[in-house]
């Protein structure tokens, strides 16, 4: 028996789906979340998108994603904006991921700076997800000997998800989550839950989560010993990378650093950064 033709635009297998995703429908969302958030979203990315938009279809009870699409686009869609940008936005991440990063961390940035007697010091985790690494970043710097109770340390943590940020600040995570964070730091800086552990009121003391986007302006200025930015710029077009990394650079401190995702190194000599091991860039002098 030979198969139904699909409607137009429509690809095989969508009509088993509860919505229709036209080309033109994904096209559509590429473009908004390109001008809302820089990020391109290549054809692959199809099925993340009906996923996730899907289910805002659902709890607003609209048929199709052209009518999901006209809502946020109008003015009274205004409160789905941020919903839209929530859905969309990609928020992989664990407790000590590319572990070689905190180990250079400690060594070669804290301990510098501690030993030579620095009061202040600031550190921003840019695209920080659900929290897991600026705790990440918190731990290692509670865990210096010489770091000492009245140094004045900050942890900045942006986002443009305003869910994944709610979650940083509880800073609760199940079990499941902490896998990565070794039994001797749970004990020191979290207390057990019925579902897993939620970080100690120093740590957490130590983070402002605040919500970002990265392509506007940014409400502070620095500067900054240290920036993480890990696995976010992947997801932009080279210009809008290269520009992003360049307002990095200089928001950082002489010597500051730079830690980038690893799959996000940079291409040839940078004006104001030299590379420093693995996706590790230092600010010239």
């Amino acid at each position: 028996m030979s198969a139904l033709p699909q409607p137009k635009n429509e690809p095989a297998g969508e009509a088993a789906r509860d919505f229709l995703m036209t080309d033109d429908d994904f096209h559509r969302v590429a473009r908004m979340v390109e001008a809302m958030a820089g990020i391109i979203l290549k054809d692959h990315k199809r099925q993340m998108v009906y996923t996730r938009l899907s289910r805002r279809l659902r709890a607003l009870g609209i048929d199709t994603f052209a009518a999901y699409l006209d809502l946020v686009d109008s003015p009274a869609g205004a409160a789905e904006v941020g919903e839209f940008a929530n859905a969309v936005t990609t928020n992989l991440t664990s407790f000590f991921r590319e572990a070689h990063h905190f180990e250079h961390l400690s060594k070669e940035v804290l301990t510098p700076l501690t030993e030579a007697g620095a009061r202040r010091i600031r550190i921003w985790s840019a695209g920080c997800s659900t929290g897991e690494e600026p705790y990440t970043i918190g731990m290692t710097a509670l865990s210096q000997p010489s770091f000492t109770a009245g140094r004045d340390l900050r942890i900045l943590a942006t986002d443009l998800d305003t869910n994944v940020l709610a979650t940083g600040r509880a800073g609760e995570y199940p079990s499941d989550k902490l896998k990565g964070v070794p039994e001797a730091l749970r004990r020191a800086h979290m207390s057990p839950t019925p579902t897993g552990a939620k970080f100690n009121d120093r740590i957490k003391s130590l983070i402002s989560f605040r919500q970002l986007n990265l392509l506007h302006d940014w409400p502070f200025k620095g500067p900054f010993d240290v920036i993480f930015c890990r696995n976010v710029v992947i997801y932009f077009d080279t210009e809008t990378k290269n520009r992003l990394v360049n307002r990095y650079a200089q928001m950082l401190t002489p010597n500051g650093v730079l830690y980038l995702g690893h799959s996000e190194s940079l291409l040839g000599e940078h004006p104001l950064l030299r590379s420093e091991g693995r996706t590790i860039y230092r600010r010239r002098t």
